[in-house]
């Protein structure tokens, strides 16, 4: 297989994956196949089985042309056809629509498995899958609480790394993330903090924005109100959003977080760095349900998903929105085309 990108085209070369096949994963990534409407910025090869993406064309009633490879270096990039590399896994004929499938959930992490090892040999350079089930995927063996930790673990990256959510420009991103609030609060500390600070600041440049504005949020009531309803703001916050600040980053807070999202999607910050999960994720998701990317970050592969979830509800009617696949897919090839970012000296 060819590892190196093809001097005729710059473009990134990107495994779009169809996620879960009980969802909705199929039909949003027929969808904008069928138009090529992303080509102007990445070449996609689709990884899966080529039974589920037809399944997906019939679902939202478009037709898509594809060609069957073995490699990426078969491709035709300028082709009319849609790349796609048949692992021939999944059978959707015996699997159910619209519900939790163990069996679905291990082959969508087999599938998932099989990217990243594409992706460590240097043959793509970066994945978007469509949205999968955590459910699905702990039931069929693969037991990590969400899919990032099972990134993490098949890429030997035993670092600090985080899911961030983008929506509209803002970048949001937390200490803590899947755990429970009360192994959340014990998680929280200088440390953890600034790590996520420093984190978030390197994925942003990467993704562009050279000095990026950071908003910490806090973890009490109204900041703590001076200590009344808690000295976290004072006694950790603060002190590690100032440490993260002297090293160079533009970072500030702590601030109320029923409040500092006002302030980032007003446009006085690019991104907020929450204290646990729901923090962040509440004001997202008001924001722009179907529109949002999550990313994780600090890995050395990129990954990118929707934001939203597998959506049984609507499976299978064709009417389902693209937006935030298409979001994914842009973003995947932004922070593709991007080298590493470095804190400022």
């Amino acid at each position: 297989m060819n590892s190196e990108r093809s001097s005729a085209s710059p473009l990134p070369r990107l495994a779009l994956l169809l996620g879960d096949m009980t969802g909705i994963g199929p039909e949003l990534c027929a969808r904008v196949l069928a138009d090529k409407r992303l080509a102007d910025v990445a070449r996609i090869v689709v990884l899966g089985d080529r039974r589920v993406l037809e399944m997906g064309a019939r679902d939202a009633g478009v037709e898509l042309k594809i060609a069957t490879v073995t490699s990426t270096d078969k491709i035709d990039w300028d082709g009319d056809a849609t790349p796609m590399i048949d692992l021939g896994n999944i059978d959707p004929a015996t699997l159910p629509r619209a519900e939790i499938s163990a069996e679905s959930g291990r082959l969508t992490g087999e599938t998932l498995a099989e990217a990243i090892r594409l992706a460590k040999a240097g043959i793509i350079d970066g994945i978007t899958f469509a949205p999968l089930n955590k459910a699905a995927l702990h039931a069929g063996g693969w037991k990590f609480p969400d899919e990032h930790k099972m990134f993490a673990h098949l890429l030997g990256h035993n670092d600090h790394f985080s899911e961030m959510n983008v929506l509209d420009g803002q970048w949001m991103s937390r200490v803590t993330s899947h755990v429970s609030l009360r192994e959340a609060l014990d998680q929280i500390n200088a440390g953890t903090i600034i790590r996520t600070i420093e984190l978030a600041h390197n994925t942003m440049r990467k993704a562009g924005i050279d000095k990026p504005r950071i908003a910490v949020a806090a973890l009490n009531p109204h900041a703590g109100e001076n200590g009344l309803f808690g000295r976290d703001e004072i006694e950790v916050i603060a002190p590690a959003v100032q440490k993260a600040a002297a090293s160079g980053i533009d970072c500030k807070g702590p601030f109320p977080s029923d409040t500092v999202y006002l302030k980032a999607f007003a446009g006085d910050y690019d991104g907020v760095v929450s204290m646990y999960h729901d923090q962040g994720q509440i004001a997202t998701k008001l924001r722009g349900f179907n529109r949002g990317v999550t990313v994780t970050a600090g890995l050395g592969t990129v990954f990118t998903t929707p934001a939203h979830g597998t959506a049984f509800d609507i499976v299978g009617q064709g009417v389902a929105t693209t937006g935030a696949l298409e979001s994914a897919v842009r973003l995947a090839a932004q922070l593709a085309n991007r080298g590493p970012a470095r804190l400022p000296a």
